[in-house]
């Protein structure tokens, strides 16, 4: 049996423990409702990924296009682009242009598939964390894709969320120690799961426009020295003490 040991703070620590038969490690599951969450996030990272491509593809086909052509389409925002595009009539291809047309309309209506799918992606997940994780979404900058990371970080098994500090760990928020003789200070933590590192990061940055809260904290800390990086990294570990409560209660219920 092992013992319920603090996460070890580098990989080192970590393959010591391991070996020695101290660390402890709660797998995920994958029975519930944050497994469903995971594939569904999978395939709209898949999806934003080729629509990303497939935008980058367009606007290039735009550049080198001829030049009655591109006239009339260079000017185009993306939103204009895209229906504009689709609807392009390349008729038989006898050459550049004609080609063109067709690349470029069927680019547009591959963009169009894949917003579509998207959105279906995204209305099922906003659904889901609706059910799963109210008081999560309750929270200030807390948006579905954000509460999807950091419910995909703890996934089913409430045991991985033992303590506010074994989450911040798991979310590569925990801060490290970094001091050098009268110098205190800590470094970046560079382990952990790395899309919840950032759904902390979005929450932080998100509370730093509109939060009175945190504005307040941010101003006082800036004054005492701190950089913004280290302001930003102080408010991770405070907002992931926040949302482990939130989470823990999701998982439970």
């Amino acid at each position: 049996m092992t013992n319920h040991k603090s996460f070890p703070i580098d990989a080192e620590a970590a393959a010591r423990a391991t070996l020695a038969g101290d660390a402890v490690v709660w797998p995920k599951g994958a029975d519930g409702v944050v497994e469903m969450l995971r594939v569904l996030r999978m395939a709209r990272r898949s999806a934003m990924k080729a629509r990303t491509q497939t935008i980058q593809q367009l606007d290039s086909l735009v550049v080198t296009a001829p030049d009655q052509l591109r006239a009339r389409l260079r000017r185009l925002s993306l939103e204009q682009l895209v229906p504009v595009a689709a609807a392009l009539r390349p008729g038989e291809l006898v050459g550049p242009l004609a080609a063109t047309k067709l690349a470029l309309r069927e680019l547009a209506r591959r963009h169009q598939a894949l917003s579509a799918e998207v959105a279906r992606l995204d209305a099922e997940i906003v659904r889901l964390t609706a059910t799963a994780a109210p008081r999560l979404l309750a929270r200030g900058g807390v948006g579905p894709q954000v509460a999807t990371a950091l419910l995909i970080a703890a996934g089913d098994n409430p045991g991985r969320l033992r303590s506010d500090a074994a989450f911040s760990m798991l979310c590569g928020a925990a801060p490290i120690p970094a001091s050098s003789g009268k110098v205190v200070r800590h470094r970046l933590n560079r382990g952990g799961d790395r899309q919840a590192n950032n759904a902390l990061w979005t929450i932080a940055v998100c509370r730093m426009s509109y939060d009175p809260r945190t504005i307040a904290y941010v101003r006082r800390r800036t004054q005492e020295g701190k950089s913004k990086l280290e302001i930003i990294r102080c408010l991770k570990r405070y907002i992931a003490r926040e949302v482990h409560r939130d989470l823990k209660a999701a998982l439970l219920t």
